[in-house]
């Protein structure tokens, strides 16, 4: 994704053109993840863009087996000259086309915001993750401290306009929640961690979200599947009586 989805208006990214935008994406912090994985044969980047987080991937597992989820036509291009496998599927209508409990590792790097189905997308990221399997997830941070300021001062979330992209809000502590109603302690957090740091360069900005990673702009987890799944996250908008029409609600008879 391009980062003038995040930061609004053209005019408010030359404002901050001393900001360094690729931090957003925590390069730094998925390559730390990578190394407190033993072994990866398979990997799935969901919302894979030209493949930066695989090409981590491969330079750390170089045997690994690379799968893209990816819809748009430029990237999908990218990524099959860099002989990785694409499926451009909607991640929240199709089912990932992959086995049960097949990979080893699933990542989703500055994707989630974008969807509303993320009941479906857990289910199929769960059911094909091998128990022991890994789980990178970074998305914007609503808590950041931009953010925090911002709200006092009557300013809306920058991660959170109506004219963006973004459809859904992300804090730690709600993620984590949203985890454990769901599927119980069937995730355990290995890591958390922050990147990018508003209004910072990324001399600055590194520090500062790794000692306070609730406040960074992006924030990050690494999450390892312990338990036997068995459609949790499907059954929860119904048994939690969620009052919208999420599309796997409709299909079970829920709200």
């Amino acid at each position: 994704m391009q980062f003038e989805q995040f930061a609004g208006t053209r005019s408010r990214s030359r404002l901050l053109r001393f900001v360094d935008h690729r931090e957003t994406y925590g390069p730094q912090v998925i390559k730390k993840y990578l190394k407190h994985l033993n072994s990866v044969e398979s990997a799935v980047d969901i919302g894979a863009g030209t493949g930066r987080d695989l090409g981590f991937v491969k330079n750390s597992f170089p045997e690994s087996s690379l799968h893209a989820i990816e819809c748009m036509s430029f990237n999908i291009s990218s990524l099959e000259k860099q002989n990785i496998k694409t499926y451009p599927i909607n991640i929240e209508t199709e089912p990932l086309p992959f086995h049960d409990k097949s990979i080893d590792l699933v990542i989703c790097n500055q994707i989630l915001e974008h969807t509303k189905e993320l009941f479906w997308i857990f289910h199929e990221i769960t059911r094909i993750l091998k128990i022991g399997g890994y789980l990178i997830v970074g998305v914007p941070n609503i808590a950041s401290l931009h953010n925090r300021i911002g709200l006092l001062l009557g300013h809306h979330p920058t991660q959170a306009k109506a004219c963006s992209a973004h459809i859904r809000c992300f804090s730690k502590n709600d993620f984590l929640l949203f985890l454990k109603e769901c599927f119980g302690e069937g995730y355990i957090l290995k890591s958390f961690d922050g990147s990018q740091f508003y209004p910072f360069p990324s001399f600055l900005a590194r520090p500062l979200a790794r000692f306070f990673p609730g406040m960074a702009f992006s924030i990050f987890f690494l999450l390892q599947k312990a338990a036997e799944y068995k459609d949790s996250f499907l059954e929860y908008p119904a048994k939690a009586k969620l009052a919208t029409n999420f599309k796997i609600s409709l299909e079970s008879g829920g709200s």
